[in-house]
């Protein structure tokens, strides 16, 4: 009886050393994303069997906003979330226990236009002798030359007041571009993600703050349309999609909030540096039988330098576009963006 103890109670150590990291088995978590390039970690993890193999039972919760999403978050219909940061101290300021814990990407949000506005861009960029994108004064000039000729502003789609993409447009105009007075040369309006894209491939506006697929979609689409400003233009190291996960540090969520960290950041590795292993799992998910696979491998290719995940990447441009809320009265206060941040599981995701 004492050698069948003993053996048992061997067997019992290497079982724990060996699953020693790993998740409760069957562990559920509740993932809200919203459906982009950005949250392409996510959906690789998935896909590929990380997550299950890791002992987690990760459920997609779709989102077609940040704030709808954070909605979710503060009333506790979701664990995690994948999707613009700014939101997410909004939430903080409301007593939510929230941590960006890694990114998806920077800098995947750009600027389409289309139409008038991108033949402005043309002559423009031909006038300055540019053969790429154009200046900070070139596009400003761009914009004002649309409106002399066509005698409105331009329309620029982007998503709802509050969300990253409306802040965003807003920041570049002011100021990248020093426009004084944005009703001057462009109406914002706001849209969610999906209706942005039909609304310019309709040609119900005249540019579209997009992400990506989205952004390789409309330009083999729509004749004549191009990139007006690059994600750099709009703001070096703009703040993308980010893993944010409800009290990462609570005893009941330490465990798989280690874990997913981890497979984020191995995912959003594979994703910058072999994006046609990782195309089939985001067509999957973001193609929906619409898009083909040589385009989602365009989109994936084109944003391969822009997945990262490490998050203090983007601490210095969250800070600005923070302050930015606040000067132009789109926020009541600063919250503090250390706070924000947790940089712990990211570093142990290193190791």
């Amino acid at each position: 009886m004492r050698r069948l103890f003993l053996k048992l109670l061997v067997g019992v150590s290497l079982f724990a050393a060996g699953v020693s990291g790993r998740a409760e088995a069957n562990e559920t978590v509740r993932v809200g994303y919203i459906p982009v390039l950005g949250s392409s970690a996510l959906f690789v993890l998935d896909g590929m069997g990380w997550a299950k193999q890791a002992g987690l039972d990760v459920q997609l919760v779709r989102f077609t906003s940040g704030p709808q999403a954070i909605q979710a978050l503060v009333s506790g219909r979701i664990d995690a979330y994948v999707a613009g940061v700014l939101p997410l101290l909004q939430a903080r300021a409301h007593g939510v226990d929230v941590k960006v814990v890694a990114v998806g990407s920077v800098e995947e949000l750009s600027v389409v236009a289309r139409g008038a506005l991108a033949a402005a861009a043309q002559q423009v960029g031909q006038q300055a002798g540019s053969a790429g994108g154009l200046s900070a004064q070139g596009m400003k000039d761009a914009l004002g030359q649309f409106s002399k000729t066509q005698g409105h502003v331009a329309k620029l789609a982007a998503q709802p007041p509050g969300s990253v993409p409306d802040t965003l447009a807003r920041y570049w105009l002011k100021k990248q571009l020093g426009v004084a007075d944005i009703n001057s040369v462009a109406s914002i309006v706001g849209l969610d993600i999906d209706a942005a894209q039909q609304a310019f491939l309709a040609g119900a506006v005249d540019a579209a703050v997009l992400r990506e697929p989205a952004v390789t979609v409309v330009t083999a689409r729509v004749p004549g349309a191009r990139i007006f400003a690059t994600g750099h233009d709009m703001m070096p190291d703009q703040p993308g999609s980010v893993l944010a996960i409800v009290r990462p540090n609570t005893p009941d969520h330490q465990a798989w909030a280690k874990t997913l960290t981890a497979l984020f950041v191995r995912a959003t590795t594979l994703l910058a540096q072999k994006p046609d292993d990782a195309a089939p799992y985001v067509q999957k998910a973001l193609g929906g039988g619409l898009l083909s696979d040589d385009i989602m491998k365009k989109a994936l290719e084109r944003s391969a330098p822009d997945f990262v995940s490490d998050p203090a990447r983007i601490e210095g441009s969250v800070k600005e576009l923070q302050a930015f809320e606040v000067a132009q009265g789109l926020l009541r206060q600063e919250q503090p963006v250390e706070d924000l941040f947790d940089l712990t599981l990211w570093r142990q995701a290193q190791q």
